[in-house]
């Protein structure tokens, strides 16, 4: 059988371009995580899928790492890493992990936790977060867009998700709110996003909901009574009168139009109660 390393030693004479990029197998004592600084939040059960695949002996890739003064930082395999105590804590002696340098700035770094495809997909606000340090190091919004791979509009959305208030954001890691939802009210309420999302989950509750949505939260005007206030104004006629503009209803619509209007306003009252 053969293999890459017999491949590579014979490319003088099978004209292989094939290189190589070593990877260090590292003691498991000597890595260390720098609290706060993976992007990801730890997800037990994920971990958990690593500790198995190294009790049963599975290929599990080599992790990311950047030495430090303080020993050998993980810089992508923080899930790979804790399965492998919990491996060993199981009674599965992992002496050393495969690792690979990271070479890069810190940009690059927050950058491939946020675009790694080995991790475990980020969570919006943990997406956001990793926008957020690149903002907070000078970063305009384009050139992180063109860092992570994603859209100036994506990069916008997770960002003003930040911006939602402390109870919004809560309610967002918890399920309660969807980050669109979230990001939606913010626009439309400002600092009240955060009551009105409260007052409108009360209600969700009292129907049996455990999730508000976007209707819920954002109650839309009826669209056939917005029709019917089209047709009811499409033969009404302008005119002007002093410093006043005003619309000449046709003869007998000025009831239905009035309600139709009271039942508008009347919606969005409700929704910021």
């Amino acid at each position: 059988m053969s293999s890459l390393s017999l491949l590579y030693k014979a490319k003088d004479k099978n004209g292989t371009e094939t290189t190589v990029k070593k990877t260090f197998l590292v003691p498991l004592s000597e890595l260390y995580v720098e609290p706060g600084y993976n992007v990801r939040e730890i997800d037990q059960e994920h971990a958990a899928e690593f500790r198995d695949a190294f009790i049963a002996g599975e290929f599990v890739p080599p992790l990311a790492v950047q030495v430090t003064e303080q020993g050998v930082k993980i810089i992508d395999g923080h899930h790979r890493y804790y399965g492998a105590i919990a491996a060993t804590e199981s009674g599965t002696e992992i002496p050393r992990l495969e690792c690979k340098d990271f070479v890069g700035t810190e940009a690059d770094r927050i950058a491939f936790m946020v675009t790694s495809s080995q991790g475990k997909a980020l969570a919006p606000l943990e997406r956001a977060a990793a926008y957020q340090r690149l903002s907070n190091q000078g970063w305009e919004v384009a050139e992180i867009a063109k860092k992570v791979k994603r859209s100036v509009a994506d990069v916008n959305y997770h960002l003003q998700l930040l911006e939602c208030g402390d109870g919004l954001i809560a309610m967002v890691k918890s399920g309660e709110v969807a980050p669109t939802t979230a990001v939606a009210l913010s626009q439309q309420h400002g600092a009240a996003a955060e009551s009105v999302a409260l007052a409108q989950m009360d209600k969700a509750r009292a129907a049996g909901k455990k999730k508000l949505t976007k209707s819920d939260a954002m109650p839309q005007f009826s669209a056939k009574k917005a029709r019917r206030l089209v047709e009811l104004l499409v033969d009404a006629q302008h005119a002007r009168y002093g410093d006043f503009d005003h619309l000449i209803l046709s003869h007998g619509t000025a009831n239905e139009i009035q309600r139709i209007l009271a039942a508008y306003c009347a919606g969005i009252a409700l929704s910021t109660q």
